[in-house]
């Protein structure tokens, strides 16, 4: 979760607290819209800048569209839980390691599917990430698992 100390990335990209820990701002918002299956009305996409200080994570949660997590600085660790109303008690389902470091085996991007549970676990060093929400993010359709 987010400490009390703005990490230097968060601070040189004007980042703000995120409700599940990290930082954040948002980049891009698309101006089309579209009506999802259940009838929610949201922009077509989203896109933040993502940062977790050395040592900080995020905790379980669930957003009702699809993400694309994208490395830009250092390695984030993201796990999956399943799709139940909390994190599957043998959480997580998977891992993959977010980086640019794709010969040790990183990823250089990552979907984590509508309906997932998702969180990060702490870095050893500060990292940056682009998550881009399609439909669009909304607050509404995010939930902290509890």
């Amino acid at each position: 979760m987010t400490g009390t100390a703005r990490p230097r990335l968060a601070e040189a990209l004007d980042l703000q607290p995120h409700p599940e820990g990290g930082w954040f701002r948002q980049t891009f918002a698309s101006p089309e819209t579209v009506t999802t299956t259940d009838g929610r009305t949201r922009g077509a996409a989203t896109l933040i800048l993502f940062a977790l200080g050395a040592g900080e994570s995020s905790a379980w949660h669930v957003v009702a569209s699809d993400e694309v997590w994208i490395a830009n600085v250092g390695t984030v660790t993201l796990e999956l839980g399943g799709t139940g109303e909390q994190p599957a008690p043998s959480a997580p389902a998977e891992r993959v390691v977010l980086g640019t470091d794709v010969g040790s085996g990183q990823l250089p991007q990552a979907l984590v599917p509508a309906g997932t549970w998702q969180r990060t676990v702490p870095a050893d060093a500060d990292a940056l990430v682009s998550c881009l929400v399609s439909p669009g993010f909304d607050f509404a359709d995010f939930r902290l698992a509890g």
